[in-house]
């Protein structure tokens, strides 16, 4: 790589490294710690996402320039405490993929697809069993990720090693079953309302290999639900206003007719 190609990352570091300076830097980029950076590094995360969604590819970089920003911040926080730096942080991302993918850097062949995610499954196993680490078929599936999102996730690692239905049936009656548990609990005189949400959880948990098995991903799919009803919602906020009402003036009648509307116009 030229030093010309090398030029805008270089000076990336280096106004890092100026924000953070005890004399002279940013004073809120002075406070922060790892632990306070999360928070934003999420949000960037999900404002690329939200960029590539709506294919505005001019936001799509400069979110991206953002999300790099964040890798560059803890890179700066871990070399001021001589954890690491970013080039521990690239060196170590070059060494992993070239080891992860032996098919194309090295002269390993494979058969097909699924013996390349084989392959790296059983090198991910190998870097935690010499880490010392959980060697679990579920660790390193992050806590903190959407609760879809992981749920969707476990449920893969388990099926890799044949812990699934292998047809739709039996999963529909799961959830069929779930709904039944939560109102079980619903009725019951004295309802217990921890009870209630124990059973709701496992609904949801059915929902995402209902979704798996379709071969959606639930939380993209509820995403979209919300926008949806979001666009009715305000379609049938707009359309209540015109008629110089309030929401809280009109019955339930009357907004779901305004609702059933609103999905024919769509349709």
């Amino acid at each position: 790589m030229s030093n010309k190609q090398q030029e805008p990352i270089e000076r990336l570091v280096e106004i890092m490294a100026t924000l953070r300076d005890p004399e002279n830097g940013c004073p809120w980029d002075l406070k922060q710690s790892f632990a306070t950076i999360v928070p934003h590094t999420l949000e960037e995360a999900y404002e690329v996402a939200d960029a590539i969604e709506q294919q505005n590819w001019d936001d799509v970089r400069e979110e991206l320039g953002d999300l790099l920003f964040q890798v560059i911040f803890y890179s700066q926080l871990g070399k001021e405490q001589g954890l690491f730096d970013f080039d521990d942080v690239v060196s170590g991302i070059n060494e992993k993929l070239t080891r992860r993918h032996p098919h194309v850097f090295g002269e390993a062949e494979f058969a097909d697809e699924a013996t390349i995610n084989a392959n790296w499954e059983a090198e991910k196993a190998k870097e935690r069993e010499a880490k010392g680490e959980d060697v679990s078929i579920l660790a390193n599936i992050p806590k903190v990720m959407p609760a879809l999102t992981r749920a969707d996730k476990i449920q893969k690692r388990c099926a890799k090693h044949g812990f699934d239905w292998d047809s739709i049936g039996p999963v529909v009656d799961k959830v069929r079953e779930e709904i039944d548990e939560v109102m079980d609990e619903v009725i019951q005189v004295s309802p217990e309302q921890h009870k209630i949400e124990e059973e709701v959880g496992d609904l949801l948990f059915a929902a995402v290999n209902l979704s798996r098995h379709l071969k959606v991903k639930p939380e993209l799919a509820l995403q979209r639900a919300n926008r949806k009803f979001e666009r009715r919602f305000r379609e049938v906020e707009k359309s209540v206003l015109e008629k110089g009402k309030r929401l809280d003036d009109c019955s339930l009648e009357m907004l779901d007719q305004e609702w059933e509307k609103v999905k024919k116009q769509e349709a």
